[in-house]
């Protein structure tokens, strides 16, 4: 009985808390009576810190609580504080709001000047382009007109050198015309006094007279004669024993016979060069035309003419010499071998020292063209040929042998080149004095491309000395045409 009174008084407590929260809540302001600020404020027993809380201890033995039982509510105020923070955040934003404004402005600012910049950098970007399409056109004129300067430039050089050449043959020649002027004028005088020594003695030695003009008229013949025999045509044998001392008096006096001056004829091709040599004009605008040219060899300032050969065994042949009629003595000295001399349209040589920087280059090979006085044409060639420096005399470097006139040069390879005051042979003696020419001769020669040109073939002399190839009519046949020369090794003649 006593545990039932005792539930229902702790209900009746329970109703009564219940009551009492329910009537405080009712008494509490509104939440919106802080925006009727002159409103009179009713008095609330909730303002009294510990209302509205109340603490029970119930036992109730048969659900064996323990502790209390607090049931709260508490509504929720308006605070003054809190109202002045939230103006204070809401001035905070609006002062962030009136800077972002001021930002934006300024930004918009900002990006109507980029835009303008942008639109000066686009006008700026068609300017640069626009310059550098007229720096280009200027470079490229401007090359147009280096290339243009560069050939008119080699054009002068080679007008300059034809003018140099033929001022050196027009001086010679006003050189050759004093010489024979002087001569005339001695033999004028010589013939006065011929004649006066005729009327003195006319009537008392006619005969005696007679006698030294003849003796006077045999010596001057008999001197031509004899510089004649060393220079060109000789069909007859030497009458007198010749001594060194008269080979070099005669090759004194053939050096000084009006014979052509060395490359006076400079016929004007359609590109002058220079070129490296005659296959490199093949390889270009001047396909096919045979000339002269203008040369200059690679890593060389040697500046040089030959005549080019376009049509014979495919082109591309540089001469270095040729033997055509007799015109030209070939009874040289060192330094005439050295330099070159005679007639590029007809008989010449090119020359020691532009053959060493000509064959230098670049592998060169050697082909030797003949005819003989019934016309028959052989040749001979080696597929190796070059020379060494005048350090060197001018050696000698050849290759392998083939052809149809049978092989007359091999013999001569690794020997120096020899001439009449520089004898380098292996011979004895001098065998240009014996040869009458400059080789490169060995004990002495197989072949005497530089020697004496004999009209009709067969010749008669003392010594062979004439233009022949042994393998081909032997020593004592002179050849009627030779052509030396060179071109460079194609990668199609390697086998």
């Amino acid at each position: 009985m006593e545990p039932h009174i005792r539930q229902i008084l702790a209900f009746l407590l329970l109703l009564a808390c219940l009551k009492f929260a329910v009537n405080g809540g009712r008494d509490a302001p509104h939440p919106n009576a802080s925006k009727n600020e002159g409103a009179p404020k009713r008095p609330s027993r909730s303002s009294d810190p510990k209302a509205g809380r109340c603490s029970y201890t119930f036992i109730v033995p048969q659900q064996k609580l323990k502790g209390a039982l607090c049931v709260s509510t508490e509504t929720g105020r308006a605070n003054g504080s809190e109202m002045a923070d939230l103006r204070a955040q809401l001035s905070n934003q609006q002062e962030q709001l009136e800077r972002l404004r001021v930002r934006l402005e300024k930004d918009s600012a900002l990006a109507s000047e980029v835009s303008v910049l942008r639109r000066e950098s686009s006008n700026m970007n068609a300017r640069i382009a626009q310059l550098y399409a007229q720096l280009l056109h200027q470079i490229i004129n401007k090359q147009e007109q280096a290339v243009e300067q560069r050939r008119l430039e080699e054009l002068l050089l080679n007008t300059t050198l034809q003018v140099l050449q033929i001022s050196n043959s027009y001086r010679e020649m006003e050189r050759k015309y004093e010489d024979l002027s002087s001569l005339m004028n001695n033999q004028s005088q010589m013939m006065k006094q011929l004649e006066e020594k005729c009327q003195i003695s006319l009537a008392t030695k006619p005969q005696q007279i007679d006698g030294s003009e003849c003796v006077t008229r045999k010596e001057s013949t008999e001197s031509k004669d004899e510089v004649r025999n060393v220079q060109r045509d000789q069909s007859e044998p030497l009458q007198p024993k010749q001594t060194l001392q008269e080979i070099h008096g005669l090759l004194g006096m053939a050096t000084d016979l009006p014979t052509h001056a060395p490359f006076i004829s400079f016929p004007v091709t359609k590109s002058p060069g220079p070129w490296n040599d005659c296959q490199h004009v093949l390889d270009s605008e001047e396909k096919g035309i045979s000339g002269i040219y203008l040369l200059r060899p690679k890593n060389s300032n040697q500046l040089f003419q030959v005549w080019c050969d376009q049509k014979n065994a495919q082109g591309g042949w540089t001469i270095i010499q040729r033997r055509l009629d007799g015109s030209v003595n070939f009874f040289r000295n060192w330094e005439q071998y050295k330099q070159g001399f005679g007639n590029l349209d007809g008989e010449y040589w090119l020359g020691l020292e532009n053959l060493y920087w000509l064959t230098s280059q670049a592998s060169y090979k050697l082909r030797v063209h003949m005819e003989d006085w019934q016309g028959r044409q052989v040749f001979a060639e080696y597929d190796s040929f070059y020379i060494e420096p005048e350090s060197d005399w001018y050696r000698l470097r050849l290759g392998s042998y083939q052809g149809t006139a049978g092989d007359s040069l091999s013999w001569h390879s690794n020997k120096a080149f020899t001439t009449l005051d520089r004898d380098k042979d292996a011979y004895a003696g001098n065998c240009a004095h014996y040869q009458k020419g400059g080789w490169w001769y060995h004990m002495c020669a197989h072949s005497n491309l530089n020697g004496v040109w004999y009209r009709g073939g067969h010749y008669r002399s003392r010594y062979q000395d004439g233009a022949y190839w042994a393998e081909f009519h032997g020593g004592s046949y002179s050849l009627k045409k030779i052509t030396m020369m060179v071109k460079p090794i194609q990668t199609t003649d390697i086998k």
